[in-house]
């Protein structure tokens, strides 16, 4: 009953957000970008405050960790859509469109890696260990590549595989992903860049969902915390597009993070727990520096 009364939720905002809200293309400016960002944020802490009234005290701190964990994650998939933006030079009004879409297949897509993980883990407790040294490994590269993340839209298998099967148009044709020409049907290149959206994804969950199962076993703890922190993804996008350029130190901030996560999934096979309230001061901690350090020592460049 709970999981169908949460995915309504998740429907009606979704409605919304699509049917209402955004109904047409259209630039979504500063300010209201930042009053869907606040919008979703308000949300989300009340959907924990509603969890710590349910379920009580850890549950509840659990979720919000999941959630600004989830959520400082998900500043490097802003990074590679103002890339694919670019590279398609897909234009600002269209833009919330992708977005939507792809946002909408990150949430089916996350479900099923929430539910094949937290199997997983219940049923080979060493899945933990290989989890645990997976997101050492993985912050491990992320702080050696440092702020420039690498996006190749032509080398990617399912858009080369698209682009031989189905014809391409060279244009965008207004706000669609498929037209019809001649009496056959095209492709356009919004629909390929959705399809960069979703396959970027599959890369982003394959280090997110470990990362969230690390503080939370509960599937509706990790699953929620991940339909919040996503849904308010496009607004932060938009919110933070002009200026994420200048939080540079906010991807070795995300790479301690994933290796303390990991570290913390390693320890816990061994029986030795880190407490709720240190993981959410270690997340919080050292994504505050990171954003602080960025802002006290600009790029060169960006001064």
């Amino acid at each position: 009953m709970t999981w169908l009364a949460f995915n309504l939720l998740v429907i009606v905002l979704l409605a919304l957000d699509l049917l209402v809200l955004n109904r047409r293309d259209h630039v979504i400016e500063l300010r209201e970008a930042l009053g869907w960002s606040a919008f979703w944020i308000v949300i989300s802490l009340t959907f924990n405050y509603f969890i710590y009234i349910w379920q009580g005290e850890k549950p509840a701190l659990e979720f919000l960790t999941a959630y600004l964990l989830e959520k400082s994650l998900s500043v490097d998939n802003l990074f590679v859509f103002i890339l694919l933006f670019n590279y398609f030079r897909i234009p600002p009004q269209y833009q919330h469109k992708v977005l939507f879409w792809g946002i909408i297949g990150a949430l089916l897509l996350r479900a099923t890696f929430i539910i094949v993980g937290v199997a997983l883990i219940e049923k080979f407790a060493w899945t933990t260990i290989v989890l645990g040294l997976f997101l050492i490994y993985t912050g491990f590269q992320l702080f050696r590549a440092g702020d420039e993340p690498d996006v190749d839209p032509e080398g990617n298998f399912i858009v080369r595989w698209v682009s031989r099967h189905l014809p391409v148009t060279r244009e965008l044709e207004g706000g669609n992903f498929f037209v019809r020409k001649e009496k056959l049907r095209f492709a356009t290149p919004l629909f390929i860049v959705l399809l960069m959206v979703e396959t970027t994804d599959v890369v982003f969950a394959a280090d997110s969902i470990p990362a969230v199962l690390a503080v939370s076993r509960d599937p509706f703890i990790v699953y929620s915390s991940n339909v919040f922190a996503l849904l308010g993804l496009r607004a932060l996008y938009f919110a933070l597009a002009g200026v994420i350029r200048f939080f540079h130190y906010l991807h070795y901030g995300l790479a301690i993070i994933l290796m303390f996560i990991g570290a913390k999934m390693i320890a816990s096979f061994f029986e030795l727990h880190v407490d709720d309230w240190t993981s959410l001061g270690v997340v919080g901690c050292v994504l505050g520096l990171s954003v602080m350090a960025s802002l006290i020592w600009p790029k060169r460049g960006d001064v």
